[in-house]
């Protein structure tokens, strides 16, 4: 007995903080896993990691912290600001970022707020055969060969499969091109070779990539924008040259405009881009005269845009001219009433990578900013950034609008466009243009047509 009681007492006692420690490494390799999936923009994966992290260590702030940003770029910023309260209000860059979400929350809460008290649907108007009905999105700049490994691993052919019988549903289809189709391996004339990464952001788009855009619907784009002269004036060749042969018509380049005739009507499309390797949008004096011209001896004229701020906050269209980086983007206000008293009878904006208000003026649709679409790995495609949109207008002959909608897409993985069946771009569109333009700013019903006011 006495043998059986030493060897019982003998026996190794587990410490008792030996399972917290075992947990203590566990959430380790939680967080690790997850910071791997983040990386690979596996957010679904992630998100379980983080979860899993969580509940092995419910003090480990680096876990709340990248739960957070994985429920960020999924746009769930009830579920950011949850997570992100629990933690220390000192952590490192927490106060600026979560008051980022705050915001966000609320305006998702403004937006279902409004999309409830919003009508059902608007009904055209349009007389039958005598209209044009055309679709257009913002940006567009579906991978690039600079820097290495902007590429999609398909060498982008699928990159439009998801919204392709949305794009090729219309009259004439239109797209902001942002950058080059060039296969020089000249290095950019934009971007030092020693630059820090990030410092610089210059894209190069390889020509076969073309043909993708003409497979996906596109009749129409817009060349004038700040990546149009990314490598010199050899790519900005290739481009023009690359899409005269796919059919595509363009404008961009100082001087020129698109023309085509639809229905039996003359249609010309001028773009127009902050800076003089374009047409020109601060020299409003040659831009309406450029488009009183137009009118003159077109049936519509179509003002397409690149200008404004950039980013996450670049939401709101204000007074005055805008500011980015010391360059003066435009007055955009100023710009787009111009262009509609020269004779302008649709105005597509791009440029900020996120969506802006809508607004009519004399009977006469502004889209302010149709943001990014197809944005293929160089680009934030985090919280509104990610949400895209492909408006549709039909425009009758005299150039009123008769009917549009939004059609809301998002982008998933590195930057590939999908529809979205919730329609957060018509959500926002319809907070941002009641906020902007009080007066004028279109009516976005639930199922996402809009009217002018």
């Amino acid at each position: 007995m006495l043998i059986l009681a030493y060897a019982l007492a003998a026996e190794p006692t587990v410490p008792a903080a030996e399972p917290a420690a075992a947990e203590a490494v566990a959430a380790e390799g939680a967080y690790a896993s997850g910071m791997e999936a983040v990386k690979a923009r596996q957010y679904d994966q992630a998100l379980g990691r983080f979860d899993l992290c969580l509940k092995l260590d419910v003090n480990h702030a680096g876990c709340r912290w990248e739960l957070g940003w994985v429920y960020w770029m999924r746009r769930d910023w009830q579920s950011v600001v949850g997570t992100w309260q629990a933690l220390d209000p000192a952590y490192p860059k927490l106060a600026p970022n979560l008051a980022v979400a705050r915001d966000q929350l609320a305006l998702q809460r403004l937006a279902a707020e409004m999309r409830a008290k919003a009508a059902t649907t608007f009904q055209s108007t349009a007389p039958s055969g005598a209209s044009l009905r055309l679709r257009g999105v913002g940006d567009m700049m579906i991978g690039s060969a600079f820097p290495e490994g902007a590429l999609p691993p398909d060498g982008g052919k699928d990159t439009f499969t998801a919204v392709r019988s949305l794009l090729v549903d219309a009259d004439v289809t239109f797209g902001n091109l942002e950058g080059p189709l060039c296969d020089d391996p000249a290095p950019s004339d934009k971007c030092r070779p020693d630059g820090a990464p990030g410092s610089c952001y210059a894209f190069r788009t390889p020509t076969a990539y073309g043909s993708f855009y003409k497979d996906a619907g596109f009749d129409v784009m817009s060349t004038a924008n700040n990546h149009a002269f990314d490598f010199g004036e050899t790519c900005r060749q290739q481009t023009e040259a690359t899409l005269d042969t796919l059919g595509l018509d363009w404008s961009g380049r100082p001087g020129t405009v698109a023309r085509w005739t639809t229905n039996g009507l003359r249609v010309a499309m001028v773009g127009f881009h902050t800076a003089d390797s374009g047409n020109n949008l601060n020299d409003l004096e040659t831009a309406t005269t450029i488009v009183r011209g137009l009118s003159a001896e077109s049936d519509i004229v179509i003002v397409s845009f690149h200008g404004g701020a950039e980013g996450s906050k670049a939401l709101h269209v204000p007074p005055g001219p805008e500011q980015f980086y010391g360059e003066n983007r435009g007055d955009l206000r100023l710009f787009t009433h111009a262009v509609v008293d020269a004779g302008a009878d649709l105005v597509l904006g791009h440029g900020p990578h996120v969506l802006r208000g809508m607004e009519g003026y004399k009977g006469r649709l502004i889209a302010y900013s149709l943001g990014n679409f197809a944005t293929y790995g160089r680009f934030n495609l985090s919280g509104n950034q990610g949400i895209g949109a492909i408006l549709e207008v039909t425009l009758a002959r005299d150039g009123n609008l008769a009917a549009g909608k939004i059609l809301g897409t998002v982008q998933e993985g590195e930057g590939r466009p999908v529809p979205d069946t919730q329609n957060r771009a018509a959500d926002l569109v319809r907070v941002l243009s009641t906020e902007d333009f009080p007066s004028s700013g279109v009516q976005v019903a639930q199922d996402g047509s809009i009217k002018l006011p």
